[in-house]
């Protein structure tokens, strides 16, 4: 415990007002009293207020009656009191925190009394946090005696409150990517409310309409079954190779939403099972238990598999066994996998994060430092920096990923080929390609990977709220012969794997006809093919080849880069008549700050259109329901974040032969005709770390889901191409595939 623990019993309680439950991300007024006890509190001594870092809940401010967050604070005894709100100023993970300094005493009894979203004077009150928390806890932490060490109240008199979802506002159907003809499978139907949590508050009744037929679909579902807003139709099965997507449909006909496509096929080496294998819970700095996490990964999320990464320095020894046990009860193969495993949290001078999973459980948890881990004893698996966790684990059958999280993995620090095959390129915390191209210059050959870092209790499915997170928590699609760990960690080895921002896309690239091939094997073994996969190293006699992809969407497919290391070999848009000829123009912000913590990007945007005539405007990527794009007239306005990615708004006009763009934000202001705005995008610098504003030309319909082409490429002797895809979706959804490292053989 990193605080005082000196009578916690006669330091007095906190009550509020209601139990709740209350909405997520509900507006409300709250009061909180707190009563002191037997000690009274000295003067200049206090209480302070925390809730957790992950929380969204709005920031109180004290200076505007009719804003809203508007708080007041008194003391029943007159008493004068000094407060004020901070975040991050507390210890983890109950950073954020308002402190109440009493600059005159209070004995037994007396009260201060807070009330949250005070609307006497107008203020519309304040916002609840926007993700469930079934014990949502105002954490009081007391100094009695002004020597600013505070001791935590016991947790029964601590004021909680049962946050639930709100009413259902957005659908998903959910499909496996790739599977067998007679392969059994699942479809998941999930109502989720505004802020992304799924929700019962949906009775309604709706049409399952598949593509092809499906053996074991029923024609209609009632949400009132659902659990939690999820159903979950297992044994479904398809006897003909193809594509199979799934319309559900309301009771008058409306599409509500289009499942993510299901490729069927005769045979193949591996199927697709996607993961989130990043997050924490609420025992370090997420939100609820382990046990929920790893609950709602499996019967809210859907996925396939899941990991937990708690911060090493929060993880005592009874968690860490807890942990293990957890993983041990849910790992189910063929249905579901728990992987154990830990964030090794060293700072970035040192190595930075690095996910650390293992095969098995019961193994040694080798911490970066003990900096919240309150005991006495010396952990003899301490590993300082990140050279020195990679020794460790030689003798562990254990997987690595460097990450970016609040700290950021250097992976020039240290890197080892046989444990680290992948680095993480997006989470919640934003869209990171330049952690893989720091892998490449230092000369690593790794594959992409992404996932959540979600700390908000919804593995698998981690939105970001109102907060700091700016993105949707990633997915990984592994390339496995079935579920289970042998499986998982051989792919994840040979890098079988590839990523996306939170979409469920089907992909597939690889390499043909090839001559006299040889494939290297983790360990150094190497194998013979005459078709590379993605993850593959390779060497080959072919003097050029044909790198094939075929893309099946779950929405329109923007632009494909055919990537060879840091550039890009070939960029294809496709439908590039219909862009050519479209109304549709695509103002995108995108990039950070800089590396570190402080990366997000505010961005406050103004575009007025002259000699034209704007017809609607849609935006891309708001992932903060709060924030949309306005239209009055033919100004248009947004205020939104990017973190490394991107958000975008679409501007339909009634023609563009003619007109002007003029921009005005806070990050830049440019004019721009639109007779120069193709397909080619025109874009405007704004420093930092790839800041830019990017324009360019969409065709007026939707963009086709689908895109199988083969590019030739080169290839030189000696001379290794590093080819993988990046896909920008028509939605802003961003994909990866792992690289297909191949070289041309020496004749000699």
């Amino acid at each position: 415990m990193p605080f005082n623990t000196y009578r916690p019993d006669l330091m007095g309680e906190a009550k509020l007002d209601t139990e709740g439950p209350l909405e997520c991300g509900e507006w409300t007024s709250l009061k909180l009293t707190y009563t002191a006890g037997h000690f009274g509190i000295d003067d200049l001594g206090g209480i302070k207020i925390a809730i957790r870092q992950a929380s969204d809940q709005m920031t109180p401010q004290f200076d505007n009656p009719t804003a809203p967050g508007y708080t007041t604070i008194t003391a029943s005894n007159g008493a004068r009191l000094k407060y004020w709100s901070s975040r991050n100023r507390n210890i983890r993970p109950w950073s954020n925190t308002l402190y109440i300094q009493c600059l005159n005493f209070l004995s037994e009894g007396d009260t201060i009394t807070l009330k949250f979203g005070d609307r006497s004077q107008g203020s519309p009150g304040i916002r609840m946090q926007t993700f469930r928390e079934d014990a949502f806890e105002y954490r009081v932490h007391v100094d009695a005696f002004s020597t600013y060490d505070y001791s935590v109240l016991p947790s029964d008199r601590q004021p909680k409150i049962d946050l639930v979802p709100g009413p259902a506002s957005m659908h998903k159907v959910v499909l496996p990517t790739l599977r067998f003809v007679e392969d059994t499978f699942a479809v998941g139907v999930k109502a989720e409310d505004r802020w992304g949590n799924p929700t019962a508050k949906d009775a309604n009744l709706y049409h399952l309409r598949p593509s092809r037929p499906v053996q074991g679909l029923p024609e209609t579902v009632s949400m009132s079954e659902s659990k939690g807003g999820v159903i979950r139709l297992d044994g479904l099965k398809v006897s003909e190779p193809g594509d199979l997507h799934i319309d559900l449909v309301d009771e008058t006909g409306k599409l509500v939403v289009q499942s993510n496509t299901l490729r069927v096929v005769e045979n193949f080496e591996f199927r697709h099972y996607w993961s989130d294998m990043h997050g924490q819970s609420g025992e370090t700095v997420g939100t609820n238990t382990a046990r929920e996490y790893f609950e709602f990964g499996r019967d809210k999320a859907l996925i396939d598999i899941c990991g937990h990464q708690g911060n090493d320095f929060q993880i005592t020894d009874t968690f860490w066994k807890e942990l293990n046990e957890l993983t041990l009860e849910f790992n189910e193969p063929g249905r579901y996998l728990a992987i154990p495993g830990y964030e090794w949290s060293g700072n970035t001078s040192v190595g930075g994060d690095h996910n650390v999973w293992f095969r098995d459980e019961e193994r040694p948890i080798y911490r970066a430092q003990r900096s919240l881990v309150m005991d006495d004893s010396t952990d003899e698996n301490t590993c300082i920096d990140a050279k020195q966790l990679f020794e460790k684990l030689q003798k562990e059958d254990a997987l690595v990923v460097a990450h970016v999280g609040g700290r950021y993995a250097d992976v020039s620090f240290a890197h080892d080929a046989n444990l680290e095959p992948s680095v993480e390129v997006h989470s919640s915390w934003g869209t990171f390609d330049w952690i893989f191209e720091d892998a490449y210059k230092s000369g690593y050959r790794v594959g992409i990977v992404a996932a959540s870092d979600g700390h908000k209790g919804r593995i698998g499915a981690s939105y970001p709220g109102s907060g700091k997170f700016g993105s949707m928590g990633g997915l990984t699609c592994h390339l496995m012969p079935s579920l289970d760990r042998d499986s998982l960690f051989t792919a994840f080895r040979r890098r079988r794997h590839y990523a996306t921002t939170g979409c469920r896309s089907f992909l597939d690239v690889r390499i043909e006809n090839l001559e006299n091939a040889i494939v290297n094997l983790p360990g150094g073994a190497t194998e013979k093919v005459e078709t590379a996969h993605i993850g593959d190293i390779l060497t080959c006699s072919n003097n050029e080849v044909d790198l094939q992809f075929d893309i099946s969407g779950h929405t329109g497919i923007e632009r494909v880069e055919i990537r060879d290391g840091l550039s890009a070999f070939e960029t294809i848009q496709p439908q590039l008549e219909q862009r050519e000829a479209g109304n549709r123009i695509r103002i995108q912000c995108e990039g950070a700050e800089y590396k570190g913590r402080g990366r997000l990007v505010n961005w406050d945007v103004q575009v007025q259109a002259s000699d034209t005539q704007v017809q609607r405007v849609e935006p891309v990527n708001f992932w903060n329901p709060d924030h949309d794009a306005n239209l009055d007239g033919n100004l248009i306005s947004w205020q939104n974040v990017t973190t490394g990615g991107v958000h975008a708004v679409d501007v339909w006009f009634d023609q563009t032969k003619k007109g002007k763009l003029e921009l005005k934000s806070n990050q830049t202001e440019f004019s721009l005709n639109l007779t120069d705005v193709g397909t080619e995008d025109v874009l405007f610098e704004c420093g930092g770390l790839r800041k830019a504003v990017r324009v360019t030309r969409l065709p007026e319909e939707r963009l086709d889901k689908k895109l199988h082409q083969k590019v030739r490429i080169p290839l030189e002797e000696g001379k290794e191409r590093c080819l993988f895809l990046r896909i920008t979706f028509e939605d802003g959804h961003i994909a990866w595939t792992s690289p297909i490292y191949v070289t041309r053989k020496s004749n000699s």
